[in-house]
């Protein structure tokens, strides 16, 4: 019989579990070569604007696949309704049998990809992070400076959103989770102040410019996770003294590597895996005068592990 598990069982799960640690090792694996990723499936709408993402795969000789549907329509705010939904499909790679239906409204893809955030910062952000950056009001601009307390202490951040109002949401939501917050709708405001900067948005031309990074800085790009996206100038990978991909070959497609490649600005063979850096301690930074840029697209091997974590859990 197929388990249906809701959006409450789901977060009453996730205080269980490290998906921080879960998601690293799923990061190894695929650098391994031990996940099977096919292309991602994906519909861009222009009328609301929206897109729907379909990531799937398997790891190898595990007992499970996993297909994943997630949405993001960004004006549902203006009918009351949240940005993101979604849901994760887990079989069984013995039978091809439907275990289970985790019905999470999006909720585990957020997780996931703040828990790839934290593991990002983890092994790239300067050892003294003064002040975390943050691109982004909404839901992963909530959720970046939660799960990076995970990996390091500072809890003075300042975020940048186009739409005061929620900016002054965001500010009092945040001041009551213990953070010390400044919101601004200037770029430079942050650039100039921070030597961590998470961009989270869906924005299709570049929010800061390489003339405005400082030596030292790291920078965790995840907004832009289809081809049209884009919210770093391309000319600071080319800058960075480390380039941190999430996926080489998903890389190749989208993200801001694949922006960068367009523009000529890197070659294929500064793209370093975020699996084979875990690994590797002579890939990860080596001293805090570094620039370094970790570009996050999501890769369905963060859906798997998080998906079997809910389902093995107690």
């Amino acid at each position: 019989m197929v388990k249906i598990v809701n959006l409450e069982e789901i977060k009453n799960i996730l205080q269980m579990i490290n998906p921080i640690e879960i998601i690293e090792e799923g990061f190894i694996a695929y650098s391994k070569g031990k996940v099977t990723v096919p292309p991602v499936g994906e519909m861009v709408f222009d009328d609301p604007p929206g897109e729907c993402h379909i990531k799937y795969g398997f790891i190898k000789d595990d007992d499970y696949f996993v297909i994943k549907v997630a949405t993001g329509f960004y004006e549902n705010h203006k009918i009351n309704l949240p940005a993101f939904d979604g849901l994760m499909l887990l079989f069984s790679q013995k039978t091809g049998q439907l275990l289970s239906v985790l019905l999470d409204n999006g909720h585990l893809t957020n997780i996931r990809t703040a828990s790839a955030g934290a593991i990002a910062a983890k092994y790239m952000a300067p050892k003294n992070v003064r002040r975390i950056g943050v691109f982004g009001a909404g839901t992963h601009g909530r959720l970046q400076p939660i799960y990076l307390q995970k990996v390091l202490n500072c809890k003075d951040i300042i975020t940048w959103g186009i739409n005061q109002e929620e900016l002054e949401v965001y500010k009092k939501d945040m001041k009551e989770l213990g953070f010390n917050v400044q919101t601004t709708q200037e770029p430079e405001d942050i650039t100039s102040t921070c030597n961590l900067i998470v961009t989270c948005t869906p924005s299709k031309e570049p929010l800061i410019f390489v003339d405005q990074i400082k030596e030292g800085t790291h920078i965790t790009a995840l907004g832009s996770d289809t081809p049209e996206k884009q919210e770093i100038d391309s000319a600071i990978l080319k800058k960075a003294d480390r380039l941190i991909v999430d996926s080489v070959e998903q890389c190749l497609l989208r993200g801001e590597s694949f922006k960068a490649l367009q523009n000529k600005m890197i070659k294929k063979e500064k793209m370093i895996e975020l699996g084979d850096m875990i690994i590797n301690k002579d890939l990860q930074r080596q001293t805090d005068d570094e620039i370094t840029v970790v570009d996050l697209t999501g890769v369905a091997v963060q859906d798997i592990q998080i998906s079997k974590a809910i389902w093995e859990a107690p």
